[in-house]
């Protein structure tokens, strides 16, 4: 049956030797990315009684009918007016069964075991029972902003919300990840699951703001700031629900602005500014903080943000703050009304806000309440001329095995043209062509293992046609 705007509903089921069976009630699943679950929340919003009781009898039958032993999930589309339609069963215990556990109080992995070594379901129908409700996000390594691209890195900062770490907390985080840990393409790219309890939705919507904005990592591309801006969306907040949001709200997810250039380099030069202070001694020579027997002090950093190198000064630039000096923009104050660890209490004109800077070598990260992004310091006397100039290089956007080449050698290609693919973390991605030209070397072979940045074809400018 075709349904215009379907909404992902599935239920728990559980069945166990003896021919007992219950149903755990339901999760709406409807937010999903590449027909990939992205939130999944428990009880559905807007789901009345009678059609929980009627989905929960179709689930039940579907798994008596086979004699189903364990935990399993049964899934439906469901049209907007509730109508439901069986989709598939899946016999397994589900990613997002934390939600299901949150709103029951119930160790469903407990369950599981207890069922497997005979025992009879611990409760009937009559006993189970709804509190609140939950949602969990799944945290990703993968680009939103480049079709969900997955990526892989090293966790080099995994800083998980304090109130994580309790079990019984409202916040809880499913992982098996450590900071250090490398994100491979040989596995799925999920790195962890986070969820969160509250007595109403928007209580939990809430909470889930607060936790996401607390959850940083850095080393590699994640979805963090996306979902942030899923939570946040119309669509969400208000519970309107189907398969299509993240296309819907196309607006609010992807033509965002993340965070303004101003504050990343302003945020990089109060982070410099506060290791060269850290590193001052006793003896006055050593303290970095601006003063000057003569004139104004002038600090002057080469920073590249998304590619573009900046000249970035200060003048003067003392421990708390100073000016911030781009080129052909007026200079911007900056004040660093205090410092706890990673976080800069700033302000960049009459804006104040905390940022996070986590610094690994030469590269900054600054997470703020506009998202997050990459700044480097880079060496004068090292750059070369090609950051301002386009490539013909084609390079591999993560390890992967390349599955097709799309041209030969002499073929003349235009820029945006499929050019290849490659195969990682279980999807094919089709690689463009980066400029125009004519094809003059292919550096790869398919079936190739491939690592991230490896060249795998050239391509010459050319005059057209």
């Amino acid at each position: 049956r075709y349904v215009s705007r379907p909404r992902h509903i599935e239920i728990q089921v559980f069945g166990d030797s003896h021919g007992h069976y219950v149903h755990l009630f339901e999760r709406d699943c409807s937010v999903q990315r590449r027909h990939q679950k992205v939130l999944e929340e428990a009880p559905a919003p807007g789901m009345t009684e009678d059609r929980r009781a009627a989905m929960g009898a179709a689930a039940i039958a579907a798994a008596r009918s086979v004699g189903y032993v364990g935990a399993g999930t049964v899934e439906f589309i469901a049209e907007q007016d509730g109508r439901f339609y069986f989709m598939e069963m899946n016999t397994r215990l589900q990613v997002e069964h934390p939600v299901t556990e949150a709103i029951t109080g119930l160790d469903l992995v407990e369950w599981q075991l207890r069922v497997a070594a005979g025992e009879p379901l611990p409760l009937a129908q009559e006993d189970l029972s709804i509190r609140g409700h939950a949602i969990e996000a799944r945290i990703c390594a993968e680009n939103p902003d480049q079709q969900f691209l997955p990526a892989t890195g090293r966790l080099q900062t995994l800083r998980q919300p304090v109130a994580s770490h309790f079990r019984i907390s409202p916040v809880r985080i499913d992982s098996g990840v450590r900071e250090g840990d490398d994100i491979s393409p040989h596995y799925d790219s999920m790195i962890a699951k986070l969820i969160v309890h509250g007595d109403t939705r928007e209580q939990a919507l809430a909470r889930l703001d607060a936790a996401l904005n607390e959850l940083h990592i850095t080393g590699l591309h994640t979805n963090v700031a996306f979902l942030r801006r899923i939570v946040s969306s119309p669509s969400f907040a208000q519970a309107d629900l189907d398969t299509a949001l993240i296309e819907r709200e196309h607006s609010h997810l992807f033509e965002h602005g993340g965070l303004p250039d101003a504050w990343l380099l302003g945020a990089t030069m109060a982070a410099l500014q506060g290791d060269a202070g850290q590193a001052a001694g006793p003896d006055p020579w050593s303290h970095a903080d601006g003063w000057r027997l003569h004139g104004e002090a002038r600090v002057s950093h080469l920073l590249a943000v998304r590619g573009e190198p900046w000249r970035v000064s200060g003048q003067p630039w003392r421990s708390d703050g100073g000016q911030l000096l781009l080129p052909g923009q007026p200079p911007v104050s900056v004040t660093v009304h205090g410092r706890h660890g990673h976080a800069l209490d700033l302000s960049l004109g009459d804006t104040r806000a905390t940022v996070h800077v986590y610094r690994h070598g030469d590269r900054f990260d600054v997470i703020g309440p506009g998202g997050q992004a990459q700044v480097s310091l880079l060496d004068p006397l090292a750059q070369r001329d090609d950051l301002h100039r386009a490539g013909g290089r084609l390079t591999a956007q993560m390890p992967g095995r390349v599955v097709a080449l799309l041209v030969d050698v002499g073929q003349r290609v235009q820029a945006g043209q499929a050019v290849a693919v490659t195969e990682a973390m279980k999807m094919e991605h089709t690689l463009n062509a980066p400029a125009d030209g004519v094809v003059s070397d292919i550096l790869c072979a398919v079936g190739d293992q491939v690592p991230e940045g490896a060249e795998l074809l050239r391509i010459e400018p050319c005059e057209a046609p």
